[in-house]
């Protein structure tokens, strides 16, 4: 048994993203500018490096600005539309073929489990029928800041009760998931499309890369049990 934790991203790593944006597309032709906002202003966030302040005031603070209303009215209709309103979606999104079985195989293996996502996820895990297999769930919204900023990741070993180069982080982006992992101590595992592997082999920023390409669960499965 290679490690004695693993981690995982949410968000196009436990199911594909298609499955919920598919869902999505009568909300982003009606609320377009909104996502817009939101898209632009953690943009923003992801670029400042360190910042003060309450992390959904200044997010809602930014966005007002794009959509010339008050950030109050902003950060309610944020909150109402896409934090909460996205959430009942997730009980009819198919996760990707045995994440199950491979959770439950680590669970019975002794393994620590720990997931850390940029939005909140406790209730995606609920609908999705995963939320008991969580040794330490994460929002990095939470932490103040998002990936790949090393901050979440490390407040995700914390709570684990590990130390970071004990976990292996899996996730679908290397930006945000196998950058942020890796400068935070983390060995990191990267989910992607046969035809990504190349680009994803070539590494990000810096040519970080990752150190596990699966497209398949039951590849994860035999990485770290075998």
């Amino acid at each position: 048994m290679k490690f004695s934790a693993v981690a995982f991203d949410l968000d196009g790593t436990l199911y594909p993203n298609f499955r919920l944006f598919i869902r999505l597309v009568p909300f982003f032709f009606r609320e377009h500018r909104l996502i817009r906002a939101l898209d632009m202003a953690r943009k923003k966030l992801r670029n400042t490096g360190a910042y003060e302040g309450d992390f959904y005031e200044l997010q809602a603070r930014i966005m007002a600005d794009f959509l010339k209303q008050p950030a109050e009215k902003v950060k309610e209709r944020t909150e109402r539309l896409i934090y909460r309103g996205w959430e009942p979606f997730f009980k009819k999104i198919r996760l990707f073929p045995y994440v199950k079985e491979t959770l439950d195989a680590f669970r019975k293996a002794g393994i620590k489990m720990g997931l850390l996502s940029d939005f909140p996820p406790d209730k995606k895990l609920e609908n999705l029928g995963i939320s008991g297999y969580w040794d330490a769930v994460v929002c990095s919204e939470q932490t103040g800041r998002l990936k790949p900023d090393p901050a979440p990741f490390l407040e995700l070993a914390r709570r684990m009760g590990k130390e970071s180069r004990e976990i292996l982080y899996v996730g679908n982006s290397v930006p945000y998931d196998v950058i942020g992992a890796r400068g935070a101590g983390m060995k990191t595992a990267l989910i992607c499309s046969p035809w990504k592997k190349h680009s994803a082999v070539r590494g990000g920023p810096g040519g970080v890369v990752p150190d596990f390409v699966f497209k398949d669960y039951r590849q994860l499965y035999d990485y770290v049990l075998h």
